[in-house]
C-alpha cells in the first residue's frame, strides 16, 4: 500500500480534486470525519491527513512515501526530500507587508525591525540576505493585527488576493517567493518503492496535461 500525506487547510479541497483527475480517489470518510488515516477503496493507497507544517516531517521520516503541500511550507521547513512536481494549483505569494504608505526603503533604513510571521525561518533568511537585523516574532495566526497594534512594523505572510491585507490597512512591500502545491517524495521510498513512485508520478503528470 502506497502511503500519501495530505495537508489540511487551504490546499485540501483542490488536492482532492486534482487526485480525482489523476484517478486517485481520497476516501470520503477521512474528509467528513475526524479520522486522520484511511485507505482508498482499491487498497492501493493509504492517506494521512496532517497539518501543513508537519507534512514534510511525516514524509522525510518515512511514515508516508509521498505528500502534497505548499512550497511555502517547504521553504520554511527545508526538508530533505525529492520535489519532483509542481502541481500548478494553490498559487500564492509570500510577501513582506506593512502599513499603507510605508516603503521597503523606509524599513531598510531601520537599524532593527520587528516582523511578525508564521514563517520565522523564511523571514530570518529574507532579512539576513539584505544584511538587516530583525527581531522575528512567531505568531500562529492573525498576523495582520501585529502592525496595527504595535507588536511589529512588518509581517511576512502568505497572500492570495491581497484582500485580507487591504482590509487591515496593509500592503505588500516586497515579494519574497511564489508558492504552489508541490509533490514531495521520501528519498528512501524513491528507490525502495521505485515502481509505485513512478506509477504515482505518472498519474499526476497525466492529470497536469
Amino acid at each position: 500500500m502506497f502511503t500519501m500525506a495530505l495537508s489540511k487547510g487551504r490546499l485540501l479541497d483542490k488536492t482532492v480534486e486534482f487526485l480525482a483527475r489523476a484517478g486517485i480517489d481520497v476516501p470520503e470518510d477521512i474528509l467528513s470525519s475526524r479520522r486522520l488515516i484511511a485507505p482508498d477503496a482499491t487498497g492501493s493507497y493509504q492517506f494521512l491527513l496532517v497539518k501543513p507544517m508537519d507534512l514534510p516531517t511525516y514524509v522525510e521520516y518515512g511514515v508516508a512515501a509521498a505528500g502534497i503541500c505548499g512550497r511555502d511550507v517547504l521553504l520554511e521547513v527545508s526538508p530533505d526530500l525529492h520535489q519532483p512536481l509542481d502541481l500548478k494549483f494553490g498559487r500564492c505569494r509570500l510577501v513582506l507587508a506593512g502599513k499603507a504608505g510605508d516603503t521597503v526603503e523606509k524599513h531598510n533604513l531601520l537599524s532593527t525591525t520587528r516582523v511578525a510571521t508564521k514563517y520565522p525561518r523564511v523571514a530570518e533568511r529574507f532579512f539576513r540576505s539584505r544584511g538587516l537585523p530583525a527581531e522575528v516574532i512567531y505568531l500562529s495566526g492573525s498576523v495582520e493585527l501585529a502592525p496595527n497594534l504595535g507588536l511589529a512594523e512588518t509581517i511576512v505572510d502568505l497572500v492570495e488576493t491581497g484582500r485580507t491585507l487591504a482590509e487591515n490597512g496593509l500592503v505588500a512591500l516586497e515579494e519574497i517567493a511564489e508558492s504552489s502545491a508541490r509533490v514531495v517524495i521520501n528519498r528512501a521510498s524513491f528507490h525502495i518503492q521505485y515502481a509505485e513512485v513512478q506509477e504515482f508520478l505518472g498519474k499526476l503528470r497525466k492529470a497536469l496535461e
